[in-house]
């Protein structure tokens, strides 16, 4: 018989009914699992903004938090007493994307962190479902715990092809995510989540696409023209191609050329040649 979720509540003494669980996971540019690695206080400040046109998803008075990491997986990340404060203070900003925020549309909640099940944190997974996009629902559902690991670990790298992520978190990536993206070369997108437009860019120095893409997370513009002369943005970052180990900086130029081609970037992008 599987074990779930709302059985390990009852366990710690929460009632499965007065909890909701909220699987975060990536949206445009914001992927709020490395931001709960790297910076716990900016994730909860991140996760105490709520749309108040849902506010009935968020009466419960414990929210369990899960985070969607790669490989399709539902890390635990913790419980929270949670409670409306009322709507965002005027002037408030999205603290991610810098956005103002109306009071007239988002509602800021007090949650605390709670000591319950904490010794779950970062190590246990379970299924979500098949609605992933239901990033809201009931403790009492019958959610089944699929691992848990004896420590927290990082999670594994998913592969080149599915890197997708803002640049403002691979400061932040798994230190073993770091060591397959500085030893590959090749070919990368970078897509504007303001504009909407797209820029192609090569990775063919010493320390790869981790390199490359930390310059851009430093300065906004990783030294290129077009994108220098416009307002910051914290572009996503993926990778189109990966070079051979046999390829030559000339084999990579080419690569790139292609990939302008076929997404027409200097036409209707942010490549200027």
């Amino acid at each position: 018989m599987p074990f779930l979720f709302k059985s390990l509540l009852a366990e710690a003494g929460i009632d499965p009914a007065e909890v909701a669980l909220l699987r975060h996971r990536p949206s445009g540019v914001v992927d709020p699992f490395p931001i709960w690695r790297s910076d716990r206080a900016a994730f909860e400040d991140y996760q105490s903004v709520q749309f108040n046109g849902r506010r009935g998803h968020f009466r419960k008075p414990v929210w369990a938090a899960f985070a969607a990491v790669p490989g399709g997986k539902t890390l635990f990340l913790g419980l929270y007493r949670a409670s409306l404060r009322g709507p965002v203070a005027v002037g408030s900003k999205d603290p991610f994307q810098g956005n103002v925020l109306e009071p007239e549309k988002f509602d800021r909640y007090d949650c605390a962190l709670m000591s319950e099940l904490s010794d779950y944190s970062g190590r246990l997974f379970i299924d979500w479902g098949a609605s992933p996009r239901a990033w809201v629902q009931r403790g009492d559902s019958d959610k089944r715990i699929t691992e848990l690991y004896e420590e927290y670990r990082e999670p594994e790298f998913p592969g080149y092809l599915e890197i997708i992520t803002p640049l403002s978190a691979v400061p932040t990536m798994p230190s073993s995510w770091a060591d397959f993206l500085r030893a590959a070369k090749g070919v990368y997108l970078l897509t504007c989540p303001r504009t909407k437009e797209q820029y192609v860019g090569k990775a063919d120095g010493a320390d790869g696409f981790w390199g490359r893409w930390l310059t851009y997370a430093a300065t906004g513009h990783g030294g290129n023209v077009r994108l220098r002369s416009r307002e910051r943005s914290d572009y996503q970052v993926s990778v189109l191609e990966v070079a051979g180990s046999a390829a030559s900086a000339d084999d990579i130029l080419q690569m790139e050329a292609r990939w302008k081609m076929k997404l027409q970037t200097r036409e209707m992008g942010l490549n200027g040649n």
